[in-house]
């Protein structure tokens, strides 16, 4: 058996909880080794250049929702500004396409109703017991499609007491991008990190953790053993939730019967983004200042760049109908993209594709050592989070966005929060 490599602490992960954890373990004396199974840092923020783009697009998170103050605090730190999403929101009624901000308008019912509710419910249920019948279908349904397409959530899994949170808080209408994308400031902390001392390994796919108190060994998939006293591990929660025996499982020995059991009852969402870089707008004149589309075509939403004026649209599928889509070719999802698009822009696919400069799919739910987006609460969530997120022996913690609930669930801030908690509790122990 090949000798191991030794360190003080490893990070299995160079997310951003990860990423965040190696630079201020390092930066407070810590030998640490980050592994990543990817050839690259980011993790589920992905920020590229592929051919045929005039610039970088986002492949992963993208958007900053609601109040993210440590992100915004490393973005300044990094020299990295952001800028305010602008433009008009339309929606698709009985064909027509017209401005529009159904969801918020519909809020007031919803909520009032929301907070007489004694216990938590699943949404879907909580909507048929409270607004059945014919006379609030579009109540129903609107509340439904922001569910999944937003939280990338099953309504039948959903919380309805953290919905109506995330409602009243309205972080939705908040949601600001990091210039340039997340991809630089991701690239800046690894660099970070490195300066305080941290080894980044990339390429190394950590296959099992063996432990004891005060002891740990990863084995990663090419053989390598990596020994440490302490490990964090901040894999997706997709990653938790992958069966012992399928490709991208991480075992343990002893195995971790409670933190795995809560993982299976956190909700994981995935999601479908089609980046599509056309020769000119071709929304335009028609759809002015056009921000998000929103429809009932199979790709639901779409968005623009504003205030960049790049001919770019994204679009995008979450949640249920997403994972109906998991094992469709690429090619088919394009199709399926350019028909979306095309039907409410009342034109054709192949007018479409004859303007189609470059295209980009990024399938969440299907892509390795991440199985899925990111996190939504379901129905004991936060008890779920505890016993998740729950350090064993002071000598295996763990950090990721699916550990944080509130407003910053699902969210890089969600990363960075954990990342930062996951810290405290190693200077802390013994």
């Amino acid at each position: 058996m090949p000798s191991a490599i030794t360190s003080e602490l490893i990070i299995i992960g160079a997310g951003a909880a990860g990423l965040f954890a190696a630079c201020e373990l390092a930066r407070a004396g810590r030998r640490v080794t980050v592994l990543e199974a990817r050839e690259r840092v980011g993790g589920r923020v992905h920020t590229l250049t592929p051919t045929g783009f005039t610039a970088p697009i986002e492949t992963g998170a993208e958007f900053m929702h609601g109040d993210v103050p440590l992100t915004k605090q490393l973005l300044r730190e990094a020299g990295i500004k952001w800028e305010a999403t602008e433009g008009t929101t339309y929606v698709v009624k009985n064909g027509e396409v017209q401005p529009d901000g159904a969801f918020f308008g519909e809020l007031p019912p919803l909520l009032k109703k929301l907070y007489t509710l004694e216990h938590d419910l699943p949404l879907a249920e909580f909507l048929t017991q409270e607004f059945a019948g014919p006379e609030h279908a579009d109540l129903r349904a609107i509340a439904t499609q922001f569910a999944e397409g937003y939280d990338a959530a099953d309504p039948a899994r959903a919380s309805a007491f953290a919905l109506r949170d995330e409602w009243a808080e309205g972080g939705a209408d908040d949601s600001p991008r990091p210039v340039g994308g997340y991809g630089p400031l991701l690239e800046w902390l690894a660099a970070q990190a490195q300066a305080a001392g941290a080894t980044l390994a990339l390429g190394i796919a950590a296959q099992q953790v063996e432990w004891q108190p005060g002891q740990a060994t990863v084995l990663a998939a090419d053989g390598t053993r990596y020994q440490a006293r302490q490990v964090l591990c901040t894999v997706p929660l997709g990653v938790w939730q992958r069966p012992a025996g399928q490709p991208g499982h991480l075992a343990f020995a002893p195995e971790l019967p409670e933190h795995r059991a809560a993982a299976q009852h956190l909700g994981n969402g995935p999601v479908i983004k089609f980046l599509l870089e056309f020769e000119a707008p071709l929304w335009q004149p028609s759809l002015p200042e056009l921000e998000f589309l929103l429809s009932d075509q199979p790709v639901p939403t779409w968005w623009s760049q504003l205030p960049d004026c790049r001919p770019l649209l994204t679009g995008w599928l979450a949640g249920p109908a997403a994972a109906r889509y998991q094992a469709t070719p690429e090619a088919e999802l394009l199709e399926l993209a350019l028909g979306s698009l095309a039907t409410v822009l009342g034109t054709t696919a192949a007018a479409l594709r004859t303007h189609l400069r470059a295209s980009h799919i990024s399938n969440w739910g299907a892509e390795p050592f991440s199985y899925g987006a990111y996190s939504y609460p379901t129905v004991g969530a936060p008890d779920f989070r505890a016993a998740l997120g729950a350090p064993v022996t002071d000598t295996l913690f763990f950090a990721g966005e699916a550990l944080v609930g509130g407003a910053a669930a699902g969210t890089v801030e969600a990363a960075l929060v954990s990342g930062q908690a996951a810290v405290r509790q190693i200077l802390a122990s013994k």
